[in-house]
């Protein structure tokens, strides 16, 4: 299945310029953005949800170690996979920090419940700095869990456009500014590393995460309220979000109301028969 948010990169681009607008480097968003046009837009999201990525794609790990995507993906955790580049100037920056503080106030942990990765779009970054750029975020997590749990991978640029194809991501490197122009989204997939959901902007409601998780899981995490939480919501591609699923919500309204009546009608049923 495919479907195509053309819209969701220029959006992202524009927030940028807005906010490099009081940073005094407006200028070098400008200039990309006036004279490349053509460009800029293929700067996407093309969805491919239901597409298989493919895990054994060659990565290097923040120890300097050669990794496969596989080495992140079992039987029983989803995952959440970040494409940026460590020495952004701004946006990656704000999509990290919005992905912690979207899990914050979530009892889930990297690692236990969930995998992050974050690979970057730039082939010159280093595992060192990819080291670096882990460590802070392991720390402004605020909470302790398994460092294995958060995975910050660098990638030759054949192997990133690869899997960056095979997600529907797009972006483009302007060599004369030194930048790389691209989307913000987080891609949830499944255990198997299915596809499952695309999460934009660089703010995300911790409903909006855990409902993701759950939902890429396949009931395989959370507990059960959490999973009769997912039945009662369906994510809306307009609203960007899981909204409350009215059609759901009565369903589950009406089974609650039959069970009760059974079981009142039950216990009158075993009342009379303790009289008699």
């Amino acid at each position: 299945m495919k479907s195509t948010h053309l819209a969701v990169g220029f959006r992202q681009l524009a927030l940028v310029v807005l906010l490099l607008a009081g940073s005094g480097t407006q200028p070098v968003l400008s200039q990309v953005i006036d004279n490349n046009p053509e460009e800029l837009r293929i700067i996407d999201v093309i969805e491919h949800l239901g597409d298989e990525i493919p895990l054994q794609l060659p990565f290097v790990n923040s120890h300097g170690d050669s990794v496969t995507l596989a080495g992140y993906f079992n039987a029983e955790k989803p995952v959440m996979l970040i494409f940026v580049y460590y020495n952004c100037p701004m946006l990656c920056t704000m999509v990290l920090n919005g992905v912690v503080n979207g899990m914050q106030p979530i009892d889930w942990l990297p690692g236990k419940e969930f995998q992050i990765v974050t690979i970057s779009i730039d082939p010159r970054e280093t595992p060192k700095l990819a080291s670096d750029k882990k460590h802070r975020y392991v720390q402004s997590y605020g909470r302790d869990f398994d460092p294995s749990g958060w995975a910050f991978l660098t990638g030759d640029s054949a192997t990133v456009k690869k899997l960056a194809e095979a997600i529907g991501f797009s972006y483009y490197y302007d060599e004369k500014q030194d930048i790389f122009a691209h989307p913000a989204v987080v891609t949830l997939l499944t255990p198997e590393g299915v596809i499952s959901r695309y999460l934009y902007g660089v703010e995300f409601k911790p409903n909006d995460l855990r409902l993701g998780l759950l939902e890429a899981s396949r009931g395989k995490i959370g507990t059960t309220m959490e999973r009769i939480l997912l039945y009662c919501y369906q994510y809306d591609p307009d609203a960007k979000g899981y909204v409350v699923f009215a059609r759901n919500v009565m369903k589950l309204g009406g089974m609650i109301t039959l069970s009760l009546v059974v079981l009142l009608l039950a216990a009158l049923w075993i009342k009379e028969k303790i009289r008699k």
